[in-house]
Formats: C-alpha cells, sequence, structure tokens
C-alpha cells in the first residue's frame, strides 16, 4: 500500500514518510529531476514530460532480454500477461497453454503463441511487475515511499508501427518510462478531471473520442530514458515509431480526499448502529415518499456523528488500508529460518524495509505495528526501538535474543 492521507498545507510543506524532505526521495527524483518543482507545479495538476537524465536510461529496471527471461523462462501465468491488438484484449487461451509433463497448469504463458502474435502486430502488456521482477519491485517499493501512495508497475511492448490500445484515460496516476526504442505520445486534457477508481473511461466514451480528435496539449516522442507524468484523467495514445519499444508504466494509486469522506461515512455508520433511534423503523405502511424518511433526523445524527469522531482513530483507520496497499521489502523465509536458528547476542539485524512501521503505546503493552504484523515489543527499551525504526543496524542482545527471534520469524527484522 507510505503516506500521509491528510494535508492542509501546500505539497511543498509535507516532510514526507519517516520525516523525509522532499530532497530525499531518490526514485522520484531519478523520474522527475527537482523534486520540489513536480510538487509544486506538476503532481496531480499537469501531464509533463522529461528528457532523460541519464545515459543508460532505464536498463537496469527492465530491458528487451528481460522481457524475454519473463515471458520464456519465468512460467508466468495470467494475469500476469494481457495481449491486445488494434484496441481489443485478446482471450487467455490466444496466448496460453498447459505447462506439460509436471506442471499440468492450463493457464500458463506460451512463448510459441506469443512469438507469432507479437509479428502479427499484438501488443504484449507484462502485468504487476512491482511483484514479478526484482529491479522493480525495489524499484517500485521506493517510488511508493517517496510518493506516499500505492505503485504498481506494467510494462507495454510494441511491434513496430503499432498502436495498443486507442485513446482513453486512467483512474490512477502513471509515470511512463521509456525503456527501448521510440514512441509517440498523444496527450489530451482530461474528459472528467481526477477520476475516481469507479468512474473508468469506458463510461465516457463518446467524450473521450470527441475529446481525442482535439489538438494535443503534449504531443511527444519519447526516447529510451525520456519520462512522461500523466495525472489520472489525461486522455493518451501511444504509436511504436520504427521498431519494437517497450516502456514501463509505473501506476500511482492515489490516495483522495474521497478516500477520507469514505472513512468518515464508515465510522460514522458505526456510531449509529449503536444509537436506537438512528435503529428505528419507519412508520407501518410507509411508502418511503420523502416526507417519510425521517431524513433531518438521520442528517443530523450523521453530523453529531462526525463531530465526534476521533481524527486519530480516523488516521489509524486509513494507515491501516495504507498498509494492506503494498507489502514490504521481500525475504527469503529459509533465510529467516536460518537466521533465527543461527541468533546469538552479536548478531547484526535491521529493520525491514517498506514496513510503514511505528509503534503503538495506547495500550498496556508496547507494540510495533507494521504491515507484516503486529509484535510485542514492550521488553525494549524506547531508545533501541527508535534506532530501530530510524533504520539502524543492532545487535540482537541489544533488543533481547528471544524478542530478535521473535520479530525475525514475524519477518520484522532481517540480517543487518
Amino acid at each position: 500500500m507510505q503516506q500521509e492521507i491528510v494535508d492542509d498545507g501546500g505539497p511543498g510543506d509535507d516532510p514526507g514518510p519517516a520525516g523525509s524532505t522532499l530532497g530525499e526521495r531518490p526514485a522520484l527524483a531519478r523520474l522527475v529531476g527537482d523534486v520540489g518543482s513536480f510538487a509544486q507545479a506538476t503532481w496531480a495538476r499537469e501531464a509533463t514530460s522529461y528528457a532523460a537524465a541519464d545515459p543508460a536510461g532505464f536498463a537496469d529496471l527492465l530491458s528487451e532480454d528481460s522481457v524475454d527471461e519473463l515471458l520464456g523462462r519465468r512460467g508466468l501465468r495470467t494475469p500476469f500477461l494481457r495481449v491486445a491488438k488494434d484496441g481489443t484484449t485478446l482471450g487467455n487461451t490466444a496466448f496460453t497453454a498447459p505447462g506439460g509433463v509436471g506442471a499440468g497448469i492450463a493457464d500458463q504463458v506460451s512463448d510459441d503463441k506469443l512469438a507469432a502474435l507479437f509479428a502479427g502486430g499484438s501488443t504484449l502488456v507484462l502485468q504487476g511487475l512491482h511483484r514479478t521482477w526484482p529491479p522493480v519491485i525495489d524499484f517500485c517499493q521506493q517510488l511508493a515511499t517517496d510518493l506516499g501512495h500505492p505503485v504498481q508497475a506494467n510494462a507495454y511492448v510494441t511491434p513496430p508501427d503499432n498502436q495498443g490500445f486507442a485513446d482513453h484515460y486512467d483512474v490512477h496516476d502513471v509515470f511512463v518510462l521509456q525503456v527501448s526504442g521510440r514512441k509517440r505520445w498523444s496527450i489530451h486534457p482530461p474528459v472528467l478531471p481526477s477520476p475516481l477508481r469507479d468512474q473508468p473511461w469506458t463510461d465516457r466514451r463518446d467524450e473521450v473520442a470527441s475529446a481525442a480528435e482535439q489538438a494535443p496539449v503534449i504531443d511527444v516522442v519519447l526516447e529510451p530514458g525520456d519520462v512522461l507524468y500523466l495525472p489520472r484523467g489525461y486522455l493518451h495514445s501511444a504509436t511504436a515509431l520504427g521498431g519494437v519499444t517497450v516502456h514501463l508504466t509505473l501506476g500511482v494509486h492515489s490516495w483522495t480526499r474521497y478516500s477520507v469522506a469514505e472513512q468518515l461515512v464508515a465510522m460514522a455508520l458505526e456510531v449509529l448502529a449503536d444509537d436506537p433511534d438512528a435503529r428505528a423503523s419507519l412508520d407501518l405502511g410507509t411508502t418511503l415518499a420523502p416526507e417519510q424518511l425521517d431524513a433531518e433526523l438521520v442528517a443530523a445524527k450523521i453530523r453529531d456523528a462526525l463531530e465526534e469522531l476521533d481524527p486519530a482513530e480516523v488516521a489509524a483507520r486509513l494507515r491501516a488500508q495504507r498498509r494492506a496497499a503494498q507489502r514490504a521489502e521481500p525475504i527469503g523465509p529459509l533465510a529467516q529460518h536460518a537466521l533465527a536458528t543461527a541468533l546469538t547476542g552479536p548478531t547484526a539485524l535491521r529493520l525491514r524495509q517498506h514496513l510503514d512501521a511505528d509503534l503503538d503505546a495506547t495500550g498496556a503493552d508496547r507494540l510495533l505495528r507494521t504491515r507484516a504484523g503486529t509484535v510485542p515489543v514492550g521488553d525494549v527499551p524506547e531508545a533501541v526501538l527508535k534506532r530501530l525504526l530510524a533504520g539502524a543496524v543492532l545487535l540482537a542482545e541489544e533488543l533481547g535474543t528471544t524478542t530478535a527471534r521473535r520479530l525475525i520469524e514475524a519477518g520484522l527484522v532481517v540480517a543487518g
């Protein structure tokens, strides 16, 4: 799922996750350069393209060889691949087949079928690379920390002179990272600014088609290493130029004020569930006419419930959702077991990255809450815990070997 949901100040006032400053966001800085300028003028506002800042481009994240590795040797299954032709997504059977002896799985990606489909002009979409390709996993986790919003990754592999998808908009922000080849992008203003997840472009096909006929606000050819940022809602289409192209699309699933409103309403309804008047039946024989709904009474109770809500509890609920929206740094179960088994006082340990961890001292025992789970740490000195949360490497004896082993087995600390 990383983010502060509510920010009454301007984007540049946000100190960022874990107290970082705008200048300490390495993944975001790699994409946009000046993070402060991006936060103030571009984030969630304007579509913008950025020229390559590194001659090596994004070869460390993905390459054409990486694509072949994923498609030919990794045993991918649906939905980790999608195939499109002329703007239409093909059925899974068009590009999958059983895995053969010892892997009787009917929906494994077929490299044979894909070779023919790609030669015939189909676009290959590698989905969920933030879960399947290590360099992209690491980069997306850091970018999610930098942005404060969850991030996913797909790769689009397009044959020469082909367009994979017609003009459309996404319900999440997008960073396009050109990996190889050249691709022309045509960008138009939103027909619905900042759409929510349940407001897809397919609900506005006619408006999208009409808007796409107008002059674009951006018409740019992305070269390897170039970046394009699109706030949710901006219409876009892309065409490969002259050869095979590969680009990464990083989708940013923004927390919004609407997200806050959803949580507030849900919590207010929980309050009303304990109110006998709110639970009372409407009059016998009601036809549900406007004057029979007791709407003013119900509205007043909702307002009262909203006013009584504890902002800290609202934030805690949203933070729980945030933790569920992303995963922590990958770990090896066997390595963790070996670490716990061989643990001694001098064993060096550190907090697992991207846990979204904090201390909860509201109850009888101090708890370390993370997206991987919650562990009691009341026997660990507070100063030691603060160092752990700050990223310091500690000795197991500082945590206490019993607690250290418990943290290892829960996947909260790893070898330092």
